[in-house]
């Protein structure tokens, strides 16, 4: 019998039909799928563990995952093999053997999301649950004042789900950036870490002061008062995308796919 290989891979999803990545008994999750389709082509039982969880209604176009197995396929055929098998809604990207020392999730160095927003009077149709509606106007310069408090190492007890199980709420965020096109809003965060629901909590904060019913300091107020319950409601899932996992060079694994201006 061969030993067992890792295999690294990215995985690309829309989350519209899931309770989220990870798996759960009673909803299916795109992990559930991920492994369905893997088993089937490695010909035994598969458990992937992921860079990342998402929560139902979020995407993902950079997720990294990892699984342990006896086959011996080359990327293409892997790829190839589990596609086939997936729904049209979730895609592998890219797969390869790696080092049984890496990790998808240990193994990550930082991490980074994208939240679109659809900043206009009417509602998305073709992209619906797909981009996030704001119907008042924004103003972009005030949300960018606000994100830049946000920079650096901080407790980020105020941005956290209540059901949150992270023992250390202290994160890392290593870029922060928002840029407007027209009618759309889109914010790009990179940080070592994040807390459940920190990023669309971040989001909700910036989008009342962006409509100029908090001031602009309000978001490093919170930042410093540590209290979610004095913070804004979480933003809608579905502007969030899981966009991209930094590794060390040693595991030589391609770079995530980088979204375009705005997507």
């Amino acid at each position: 019998m061969n030993t067992p290989q890792r295999i690294a891979a990215c995985v690309e999803y829309c989350g519209v039909n899931y309770c989220g990545w990870q798996f759960q008994l009673n909803a299916d999750s795109v992990q559930a799928q991920v492994e369905r389709a893997i088993s089937r082509v490695a010909n035994h039982d598969i458990r992937v563990i992921a860079a990342g969880r998402t929560d139902s209604g979020v995407h993902g176009s950079g997720q990294v995952i990892h699984f342990d197995t006896t086959q011996r396929r080359d990327g293409e055929t892997w790829v190839r093999g589990v596609n086939a098998y997936l729904p049209s809604d979730i895609s592998l990207l890219w797969a390869q053997p790696v080092e049984l020392s890496f990790h998808a999730r240990f193994s990550a160095l930082q991490r980074s999301y994208r939240y679109v927003i659809l900043n206009r009077a009417m509602s998305p149709s073709y992209l619906h649950a797909r981009v996030a509606w704001h119907p008042l106007p924004l103003a972009v310069a005030r949300m960018q004042q606000a994100a830049a408090a946000l920079l650096g190492r901080h407790d980020f007890s105020a941005f956290r789900a209540a059901s949150c199980q992270s023992k250390n709420p202290h994160k890392t965020v290593t870029s922060l950036q928002i840029e407007q096109c027209g009618a759309w809003i889109w914010l790009d965060i990179r940080a070592d870490g994040f807390l459940q629901r920190m990023v669309r909590n971040i989001v909700g904060v910036l989008l009342r002061i962006g409509e100029g019913r908090e001031a602009v300091e309000w978001a490093a107020q919170l930042l410093a008062e540590r209290e979610r319950s004095r913070a804004a409601a979480t933003a809608p899932a579905a502007g969030l995308y899981f966009t991209e996992v930094q590794y060390a060079p040693r595991f030589n694994l391609p770079p995530s796919p980088k979204p375009c201006r705005f997507w």
